[in-house]
């Protein structure tokens, strides 16, 4: 069964220097039909203006994925880490017993778009930790490229729960199939051009739980950038 979740149907917060668009209920936007799926728990798609950005806050027990579509992220956490991920890079926090960070747009010119990924961890308390990778375009064109795992196979990054998410850009016309296994479930989310889900036309910022399917095939309708989490 595939439910798809439309990008107009997302929850949105402007706050002028942020554009966010909220697939699960997030903040201020509260959706009972949309918590969450599975471990999968925020998928935040913000644009921040040149210059701004989220000042430190904190964080605890929850996994943190960030995945740069377009500019720079300019990452600082009371880990000691300091960093800029740039689209083909993936970093990971695992907030744990508690972490402080601060993300920034690193440009004065151009704007930051980003997911912001969360995913509840497999037990709470963990000590906090940090990592992130680059991945090329080469390695995710006509095929799915593990970025995260729970076992960190295939230089992914590591994440504390049982799920697989990849990567993939696709051009227009290309198509890829990916088996699920029994008792597993996977979430497809379209992160620019428009491409088909079995028989489930998507564009972008559209998503879609995958469920009770024990086989998918993705089709590009144009080029397009497509992030899938294959989760227990």
């Amino acid at each position: 069964m595939i439910q798809v979740r439309l990008s107009e149907q997302r929850g949105r917060a402007n706050l002028g220097w942020l554009d966010s668009r909220h697939t699960f209920s997030f903040a201020d936007y509260y959706d009972p039909a949309f918590m969450g799926f599975g471990p999968l728990r925020v998928i935040n798609e913000d644009r921040v203006q040149p210059g701004h950005g989220f000042g430190t806050h904190s964080h605890r027990d929850m996994e943190i994925i960030s995945y740069v579509l377009e500019g720079a992220l300019e990452h600082k956490d009371s880990l000691g880490t300091g960093s800029v991920i740039r689209p083909g890079s993936v970093q990971r926090m695992s907030a744990g017993t508690g972490v402080e960070h601060s993300e920034f747009n690193h440009s004065r010119s151009d704007v930051l778009h980003f997911l912001q990924i969360w995913i509840i961890p497999e037990h709470m308390g963990l000590t906090p930790s940090y990592g992130e990778n680059a991945f090329p375009d080469e390695e995710k064109r006509g095929r799915l490229r593990l970025i995260a795992s729970h076992d960190g196979r295939d230089g992914s990054v590591i994440i504390h729960r049982d799920v697989d998410l990849y990567s993939s850009l696709l051009r227009d016309g290309e198509q890829l199939e990916h088996r699920i296994d029994p008792g597993r479930k996977a979430w497809l989310q379209l992160a620019g051009g428009s491409a088909t889900l079995n028989d489930e036309q998507l564009y972008p910022g559209d998503g879609a739980a995958i469920f009770e399917e024990d086989r998918i095939a993705v089709r590009a309708t144009s080029d397009s950038e497509i992030l899938l989490f294959d989760m227990k």
